[in-house]
């Protein structure tokens, strides 16, 4: 009976882990948003380079929520 508790309570503490895990990525996926619509109108020749290091910038910000969904399959 201790274990099947210990389970529960495990599984319920690391579902909120992930959700704080969550906060991460989300604050860096908006500062690099920002920070790029901030150096595009200074200087506007620059949005396409400015875009695509943005988008790159969001991809790996992205990559470590994928990595937080994965260890919750791998170390179940």
């Amino acid at each position: 009976m201790d274990s099947t508790i210990l389970a529960q309570i495990t599984g319920n503490i690391a579902t909120v882990g992930y959700g704080l895990a969550t906060l991460g990525p989300g604050l860096a996926v908006g500062i690099v948003a920002g920070k790029t619509v901030e150096a595009m109108a200074r200087q506007p020749e620059m949005a396409g380079r400015l875009q695509v290091t943005m988008f790159l910038g969001i991809a790996f910000a992205e990559l470590l929520a994928f990595i937080g969904v994965a260890t919750f399959f791998i170390f179940q």
